[in-house]
């Protein structure tokens, strides 16, 4: 998802976008979303300018950094209002980049406490185009997302908690993943993995 914003009301992208959105989405007003959901989009950008829900947005992040920074578990600093991420490569050192390190801290939160996450490193990065090798990502990270007006201070608890167990056993993790089956674009949607080990 996501919102598009254009400041000249008729120019020829204008245009072209309209006409896009029409044949892909929907007419232009609603592109395919319920009124609902449009209105929820509307709260969410003024609730976005308001200070004191600022605070307290960030504030969740801030708590949940708390959390990690208690337990010695590396993530970017400082955490933003979107969420935290966990520095998968300082949580699994042993695990090379071309065995992703920010997917299996994703697999095991999930198998851990069900908890989903997305990998923003090597996995995400891809294959270089000419050489088709695996590139290298400056980070690798494992992106938690925290939807807004959703968690309360218990989900990132449990959150917190899970990581920690995770950490606890990191080291028993020897491999990480290899990719079985890839599409030509966007392979971090769809792409198919099985572990190493």
């Amino acid at each position: 998802g996501g919102l598009l914003g254009i400041k000249e009301k008729e120019s020829p992208l204008v245009l072209k976008v309209k006409a896009n959105c029409i044949s892909y989405e929907g007419f232009f007003t609603y592109g395919g979303l319920a009124g609902r959901d449009l209105e929820a989009m509307a709260i969410g950008l003024y609730e976005g300018i308001d200070e004191n829900y600022l605070k307290y947005r960030i504030g969740q992040m801030e708590y949940l950094a708390s959390r990690l920074d208690e337990a010695g578990i590396a993530y970017q600093s400082p955490v933003g209002g979107h969420g935290v991420f966990i520095d998968a490569a300082e949580m699994y050192p042993q695990i090379p980049y071309y065995e992703y390190p920010g997917q299996t801290l994703c697999i095991e939160l999930y198998k851990e406490a069900g908890i989903r996450t997305c990998d923003i490193g090597s996995y995400m990065l891809g294959n270089d185009p000419d050489t088709n090798k695996q590139l290298k990502a400056d980070f690798e990270f494992s992106r938690l997302a925290i939807p807004r007006r959703v968690y309360t201070q218990s989900h990132l608890d449990t959150i917190a908690d899970a990581l920690i167990s995770v950490k606890k056993r990191a080291h028993t993790i020897q491999q990480g993943y290899k990719i079985t089956w890839e599409p030509p674009i966007l392979r971090h949607f769809q792409a198919h993995l099985a572990p190493l080990s």
